[in-house]
């Protein structure tokens, strides 16, 4: 069974363009305020939120030019918001992919 660092990894992957990083960013949230909306208050502005926030995620892909992780398994459904809370975290504290965060740079 794999961990979800590898997962994390697998999507890490899969989503290197900007874009597609900034797109993913905005439609998840948008997708899980669209779900809750829908489930528990305001049906149809929950509905325009989902469809909306999967329309970023999609153009996202077609950018970067793969497709969604979730193809692979429905375990990246859950792997998605992880993703986007730890590249939120990494961008406020200053921590990028390869950057060599925390190491002392020779100029």
């Amino acid at each position: 069974m794999a961990t979800i660092d590898k997962y994390m990894a697998q999507y890490d992957h899969e989503h290197t363009n900007g874009w597609n990083k900034v797109l993913h960013g905005v439609g998840i949230p948008i997708i899980i305020v669209g779900l809750l909306l829908a489930v528990f208050t305001h049906w149809k502005i929950g509905l325009g939120l989902f469809v909306g926030g999967w329309v970023l995620l999609l153009a996202g892909h077609r950018i970067e030019g793969n497709k969604p992780a979730f193809f692979q398994g429905v375990i990246y459904f859950l792997i998605g918001p992880i993703w986007v809370a730890k590249e939120l975290k990494d961008f406020v504290t200053g921590k990028a992919h390869g950057d060599g965060a925390g190491t002392t740079q020779p100029r």
